[in-house]
């Protein structure tokens, strides 16, 4: 009798709820049956991304804005928004595989310090960029076709040292006085590799890529793990469970800032909290699978078939946006 009675007149008399108390309300009028669909997707999504160590969230941006709007008007999916919940997406898919690395106890977490130091501040920087222009729909789809086209020559052009070593890595002209690390892992295997080192053109591109992360959801992880492997000649093992934990902590601070901006902008309803529900749980599923079937799928195969599809997506999405000038 008391509580009920009292929110109403309360609202009659103000006759302005709170944006918070709006955001309640169209969160609790949600479909949550509508992304049912993105379960599956998902799954498959991150399961490429652990195989390939390409973020899932170059994937799942051009679902969002491309194949949504091809469903029908009633998948609406704000650019920004559509930013904001892949970003979010890839945090909870690369924790777990954080996870199964770190069981596996490949992580070198002093090697993954530098890059961390360099891309967790940029990225925010870049989130911090994105929340000013997050209703600038045109310029966040022209950036990203363009950050497609670049990857797209830039993945098909990597190949990885032929004189890389299962159990070390022989980088002494590389870096031939810094310290020689080992990184036993949990099945009895020794990787020794030496110190990695960054130098100024490994954090200019640790830059660029956190950057891009932070703006536009993607990019850490495709400059991180090639410095890693051809730069400094990390095992590929302890290569990829050291990126993907600089990944996991460059893109937690990328998607809480993106998330926070989203919230400040447009309340906790700017959130599509009915679609992460299904993509969020597909993910760390995904991130587990990817491990189990690694080895099972050519790798170089599997990247030259994504660079593709960014190709394709860049176009596509240069398309829409020529087509939106005009």
């Amino acid at each position: 009798m008391g509580v009920g009675p009292m929110k109403f007149s309360y609202l009659a008399a103000t006759n302005s709820p709170t944006i918070l108390q709006q955001s309640a309300a169209r969160i609790e009028f949600m479909d949550w049956t509508q992304y049912w669909f993105m379960f599956p997707v998902a799954m498959c999504v991150a399961t490429c991304a652990m195989l390939s160590g390409i973020g899932g969230a170059a994937i799942f941006i051009p679902i969002f804005v491309i194949i949504f709007p091809l469903l029908g008007p009633e998948y609406p999916l704000a650019t920004s928004a559509a930013i904001g919940s892949a970003l979010m997406t890839e945090v909870f898919g690369f924790s777990s595989g954080f996870i199964g690395y770190y069981r596996k106890r490949l992580i070198d977490f002093k090697s993954a310090i530098p890059f961390i130091c360099v891309s967790v501040p940029v990225a925010i920087i870049g989130a911090l960029l994105f929340s000013v222009l997050q209703k600038q729909e045109v310029l966040l789809k022209g950036a990203y076709a363009v950050l497609m086209l670049v990857l797209c020559p830039v993945i098909l052009r990597h190949t990885p040292p032929k004189d890389m070593l299962s159990d070390s890595a022989d980088n002494d002209a590389i870096n031939a006085k810094a310290e020689v690390r080992e990184i036993t892992g949990r099945d009895g295997q020794t990787y020794k590799f030496r110190k990695p080192r960054q130098g100024a053109t490994g954090k200019f591109f640790t830059s660029i890529g956190s950057f891009l992360t932070g703006f536009l959801g993607v990019g850490v992880g495709e400059v991180i793990l090639p410095q890693l492997i051809k730069r400094n000649r990390v095992p590929v093992a302890v290569a990829a469970a050291t990126s993907v934990f600089t990944v996991i902590v460059t893109i937690a601070s990328a998607s809480f800032t993106q998330i926070s901006a989203l919230i400040d902008a447009g309340g906790l309803s700017a959130v599509p909290w009915n679609l992460v529900c299904y993509t969020i749980p597909a993910v760390i599923i995904g991130g587990q699978i990817g491990p189990l079937l690694q080895g099972r799928i050519a790798q170089r195969k599997l990247e030259k078939a994504i660079a593709i599809l960014f190709g394709i997506i860049g176009l596509t999405m240069g398309w829409i946006v020529l087509r939106t000038l005009v």
